[in-house]
């Protein structure tokens, strides 16, 4: 009898052990896009709040939370640009969650407070190379930028049709490093989330539009892209992952995501 006992006691334990590590199933991983960062953080926090499962994310960029979802380290990668046909050929999934404006930013100091589409992409480009050719001082211009792969980047450059020709003096990995480089260099220009600028830099308006959450949902300002969240095609989340990923594209999320200064989907 002590030895069934024994027995039972020691699967007792052991069940109590694995449902103990059991337990980091109630952590939802996420990966990718750092102008994401705003917008995850409000729900992660919301829906912690709420259902006692902790959100973690990891801000490596749009193109890496990509390939973390196809490597399958992460449950949701974040995007801040569509799915390529290459990526959803291997088999990945795309869901827009709301739709961000990219703010054409320049430092406080600058003059200059509104451009066309068609000259930002000369800015970019090279071709309009000094501050005193839109009404601004004699200086040249500063163009920073993100790194190579990031969704900010690929926003920007599709809709301002300057992909592989823009001529930055610097590119920069985070959307956050712009923000302060931009703020630091009275002849800098630059572009970031519209979620994430701050009052250390000026927004222009683009042919005489801010970008606003109602500029961005009827799109009357340009320059915007979509925040995509990245799955496995066919393949199920984890019983915490699909749970986060239904509450952040419910109706009841579209108040938080407003608040985080994006539109939802």
């Amino acid at each position: 009898m002590k030895r069934i006992l024994s027995l039972v006691l020691a699967v007792i334990l052991m069940c109590t052990v694995f449902v103990g590590c059991g337990n980091t199933s109630e952590t939802v991983t996420t990966d990718g896009s750092t102008s994401m960062e705003k917008v995850i953080g409000a729900l992660g926090e919301a829906f912690e709040t709420e259902k006692g499962i902790t959100v973690t994310y990891n801000p490596t960029g749009s193109s890496s939370g990509i390939k973390a979802v196809k490597e399958g380290t992460c449950d949701i990668g974040l995007s801040s640009r569509n799915l390529k046909d290459e990526e959803i050929a291997e088999g990945l999934k795309g869901t827009v969650l709301a739709y961000d404006g990219i703010a054409i930013i320049v430092n406080n100091a600058n003059s200059v407070s509104d451009m066309d589409l068609e000259t930002i992409a000369k800015i970019f480009k090279g071709e309009i190379t000094n501050w005193k050719e839109l009404g601004g001082k004699d200086a040249e211009i500063v163009l920073i930028g993100r790194e190579a792969g990031s969704g900010t980047r690929d926003g920007f450059e599709s809709v301002t049709d300057t992909e592989d020709t823009c001529k930055y003096r610097q590119e920069l990995t985070s959307t956050g490093d712009v923000i302060t480089t931009v703020s630091s260099n009275e002849d800098a220009i630059g572009y970031a989330s519209v979620a994430s600028v701050e009052e250390t830099v000026k927004t222009v308006t683009v042919g005489g539009v801010a970008p606003t959450e109602e500029t961005i949902k009827n799109g009357t300002y340009v320059v915007q892209r979509p925040f995509v969240l990245v799955t496995k095609e066919g393949e199920a989340l984890s019983e915490s992952a699909s749970t986060f990923f239904d509450y952040i594209t419910s109706d009841e999320a579209a108040e938080i995501i407003a608040s985080a200064g994006v539109v939802a989907a």
